[in-house]
């Protein structure tokens, strides 16, 4: 072979790089979008992949498919919300118990004392199967209606005779809440745990029944319709959150819609006659005296400037929110809680929030409930008990409405109602009940049935079950249902016609062409060609043959 003339004469072998560019082969180009010939066109990423480089929402999803998220998030955001509670309220009470107490810490530490009481019925519902709360609904609701009846009773007692306080031996009422000596309680909080509980389980003990009026009519509105007298005579804003409650509760239960409108129309009849009771004395009103309720609703819809002694309140709220702007004065810095806003440490602590800490800090408050919302209606889906699912709706339904209350009472977007925001706002009753709800949706969260499968497939040491919860029991295993046969089934020996099938309902016709008594073949008497009374021609008889067109 001659040797290349523009190439010089070596004994080494030809290497790659001896070639010129033109004789090298092309280079492996793994990232090329063109496939090799014979092979499938790669699937592309999708745009919300591409949206989404790092693989978030793929993680978030993956967090949200594991058996105990529902428990674990339920545990984040209630913790987080008590923890920014118990902060809020040192900052908006610490200068004026100083002054009142001589302490800082004086409301601190008896808020802290009625966390760590809430905290104890957290860790004792967390530990209750569902039995023990359908039994206990009863027990807690009477409890709470012996107690209302006890307050208005003292009330109206001491009205009618004119007692300077409504006080008998040691049992004191004052509006909406019952002194025992030196212990403090509001019953119409205790009042919302009892109908979740007692209203769940009514509700899921009818089933199917309940879209008949009579069904509902006994014994569920009747005693509804008792605590919103009981309740709502005294505090409104309460008998709008039961009312919130038992709506999620029918909700959840899938009452029909006509129902609703009804329950609408009398809720709004009821309204209206308690803004009207306050000129008779009801709640903070008092005969002869212009109605508080009434001055509330109408306040709401009068501009601020027209507006001096009924908006105070609403205006300094307003005032706060603006002086937070969007990262806040800083906490403890807030100079509306001076005595400038009326109520500072409960009914509007949010606006202490807003102002110390701005725009940042009530986003992080309204996105915590807004996970303890999601949280409450994933372990209602999830569950396969209809109690469970009944109660956690409701339990849902009755945080998330009180805190939307709340807060667009704050904010001026509802008129004000005075309840107070769960978990943050200073108060004992409803602090200890709103940690037994979470206690309660902790066991059903616990109950799903992947994270029963998960706990008892490995179950934590025997001292955690006895220090925090036992192992929920495993889910009963569902036997698939038995296909409904309606079609035409096989043809039997010894007949012409193919025989029917059965429904399990006894809808169906039975075996044949015909039914008893009905003039077809298979009825006894009845001209057939059958002697049989189950239908269709007998086993000895000899199968029809059709006919040809011809006639033969």
């Amino acid at each position: 072979m001659s040797a290349d003339p523009g190439r010089p004469v070596t004994d080494r072998p030809v290497t790659a790089a001896d070639r010129p560019d033109s004789d090298r082969p092309a280079p492996d180009r793994p990232d090329s979008d063109r496939p090799a010939p014979g092979q499938p066109v790669p699937n592309r990423p999708g745009p919300a992949a591409r949206l989404d480089p790092i693989g978030g929402l793929a993680a978030l999803r993956g967090l949200l498919a594991r058996p105990l998220a529902s428990y674990y998030l339920l545990i984040f955001s209630s913790g987080l919300l008590l923890m920014i509670g118990l902060t809020m309220v040192f900052s908006a009470t610490s200068i004026k118990a100083y002054i009142d107490d001589g302490s800082a810490f004086s409301v601190l530490s008896r808020q802290a004392t009625f966390a760590v009481i809430g905290l104890v019925a957290f860790w004792i519902c967390q530990r209750l199967p569902a039995a023990t709360f359908r039994t206990l609904g009863i027990v807690v609701l009477g409890a709470a209606v012996a107690l209302l009846l006890l307050l208005n009773g003292l009330l109206l007692v001491s009205t009618l005779a004119g007692w300077p306080a409504a006080r008998v031996g040691p049992v004191e009422a004052e509006l909406l809440w019952l002194y025992f000596g030196s212990f403090q309680l509001q019953p119409s909080e205790l009042a919302k745990l009892g109908l979740v509980l007692w209203g769940a389980d009514v509700i899921a003990r009818k089933g199917a029944e309940l879209g008949h009026w009579r069904e509902l009519a006994i014994p569920l509105f009747p005693a509804v319709g008792l605590l919103f007298l009981l309740v709502g005579y005294n505090d409104l804003g309460t008998m709008l959150c039961i009312l919130a409650l038992v709506v999620g509760l029918l909700w959840a239960a899938g009452v029909p819609l006509r129902i609703f409108a009804t329950l609408g129309a009398v809720g709004l009849v009821g309204i209206g006659l308690l803004i009207a009771a306050a000129w008779q004395g009801a709640g903070s009103g008092a005969q002869d005296a212009d109605n508080y309720r009434l001055a509330r609703l109408t306040s709401f819809f009068t501009p601020p400037d027209q507006c001096v002694d009924d908006c105070y309140q609403a205006l300094q709220a307003r005032y706060a929110i603006a002086n937070g702007g969007w990262f806040g004065e800083g906490l403890g810095s807030s100079r509306l809680k001076w005595g400038y806003l009326p109520q500072a440490e409960d009914d509007f602590i949010f606006a202490i929030v807003a102002e110390e800490l701005g725009v940042v800090g009530c986003v992080v408050v309204l996105a915590l409930f807004a996970v303890l919302a999601y949280t409450a209606l994933r372990i209602a889906r999830r569950v396969d008990d209809p109690f469970r699912r009944l109660a956690a709706a409701a339990a849902a339904s009755w945080l998330i409405s009180q805190a939307v209350i709340n807060i667009s009472g704050v904010i001026g977007l509802l008129p004000i109602t005075g309840i107070p925001l769960p978990f943050i706002s200073a108060g004992g009753s409803a602090l200890v009940v709103t940690l037994a709800a979470i206690g309660m949706l902790a066991s059903f969260a616990r109950a799903e049935p992947d994270a029963a499968r998960a706990l008892n497939a490995r179950p934590p040491a025997r001292w955690v079950r006895l220090v925090w919860a036992p192992l929920p029991p495993m889910p009963r295993k569902r036997h698939p249902a038995k296909p409904r046969m309606t079609g035409v089934g096989p043809r039997p020996a010894g007949t012409g016609q193919p025989s029917r099938s059965t429904t399990p309902d006894g809808g169906g016709r039975s075996a044949g062409s015909g039914a008893s008594g009905s003039g077809g073949r298979g009825a006894s008497g009845s001209g057939g060609r059958g002697t049989s009374r189950s239908g269709g021609q007998g086993g000895s008889a000899t199968p029809r043959v059709p006919r040809r067109r011809d006639g033969r």
